[in-house]
């Protein structure tokens, strides 16, 4: 037996994969991350299997569960909030479980960041716009890298996608401005991405900050920032009628 680290999705039940709704249906023992789980899963799970809320629980509690389950013969699901591996704090828990040799799997999910792209019906990507998305979050109870800090980041005028921070929008808003974007690049919040309650925000970062206070949206929530948001773009090259590839010959072309 092994512990799966499967990623939940980003709120959607359905938007879980195959595979880790497989597993959790399967688990004896699931250990889920609290409020930003849909508890919808959990509805999956078989009659029977053990359910933790590891929002109260410390590491070294929530190693001990998975420990004593691999012993049993239990097959142990730890279910993170999208995909695992970003926020997800699973290396400080898979490295934990290697020093024990107890084995491992990773499962893959939707992060947030890209059910908040579906939600805006948004490409974050356009030719001539921005070919780069940067991940990333503002300094708070987690430190950050120097030259990670948002205004650093600014400077490529790059699509963001900021996580955990909407609380300190005020923050983030100063720091991409110190960093380059004017203070006209377009924002989109979006709170709780696919779940029932999802909501949209927009404005741009000179007033966006006061329409999230306005709001009352203080956490769980995506914050957007880019040109790609409200702009002209070229088509792509990829289905231009002059442009051949190996699946396609250029119009024109013998």
């Amino acid at each position: 037996m092994c512990v799966f680290f499967v990623g939940a999705g980003p709120g959607d039940p359905e938007l879980i994969t195959v595979k880790g709704q497989r597993l959790l249906g399967q688990a004896d023992i699931i250990i889920y991350a609290g409020s930003l789980v849909n508890p919808a899963l959990l509805s999956l799970a078989k009659n029977g299997a053990a359910i933790y809320n590891s929002a109260s629980m410390t590491l070294d509690e929530v190693i001990a569960v998975m420990e004593q389950g691999v012993s049993g013969g239990k097959l142990v699901v730890r279910l993170h909030t999208g995909d695992p591996s970003i926020y997800g704090a699973i290396q400080e828990q898979m490295d934990a479980l290697t020093a024990k040799q107890i084995a491992f799997e990773v499962i893959p999910g939707v992060s947030s960041f890209l059910a908040t792209a579906a939600a805006l019906k948004q490409e974050y990507t356009l030719p001539d716009v921005s070919q780069t998305v940067i991940i990333t979050r503002l300094e708070g109870r987690t430190p950050v890298p120097e030259k990670e800090q948002l205004s650093k980041l600014a400077s490529h005028e790059a699509t963001m996608c900021i996580f955990l921070s909407v609380h300190m929008l005020d923050n983030v808003v100063q720091e991409l401005v110190d960093g380059g974007y004017t203070s006209e690049t377009p924002v989109a919040i979006v709170q709780k991405a696919s779940w029932p309650d999802q909501k949209i925000l927009r404005g741009t970062l000179a007033t966006i900050a006061q329409v999230v206070r306005e709001s009352g949206i203080d956490r769980t929530a995506m914050i957007v920032v880019g040109k790609v948001l409200s702009t002209d773009y070229a088509l792509s090259r990829l289905y231009a009628p002059e442009f051949g590839h190996m699946f396609r010959q250029a119009q024109g072309e013998k």
